[in-house]
């Protein structure tokens, strides 16, 4: 698995490390290596569909309370995108 590359006689450190990327990249290390560390676990059927309901449950709440008056109809979010504070 690991990569192992000489300096030939002559040979710039330049090249030297064009053939080095080279050798990692055909040997896939580089790929396998971002697979284990990227590697999400799959989430179960049953908590996909609680975090649905959830979050329907909470836009209908908010868009109740819109309707109702209790929130401001002009929430928006701020360039960031984070929730602007709202402050009476």
């Amino acid at each position: 698995m690991a990569v192992e590359v000489k300096r030939k006689k002559g040979e710039s450190v330049e090249s030297l490390l064009r053939r080095f990327r080279q050798r990692v990249m055909q040997s896939g290390v580089q790929y396998r290596a971002k697979e284990v560390r990227y590697r999400t676990k799959p989430v179960s059927s049953a908590k996909k569909k609680d975090s649905a309901l959830r979050k329907i449950k909470i836009k209908g709440k908010r868009t109740y309370m819109k309707r109702v008056g209790k929130l401001p109809l002009d929430d928006t979010k701020s360039y960031s995108g984070k929730r602007k504070s709202i402050i009476k």
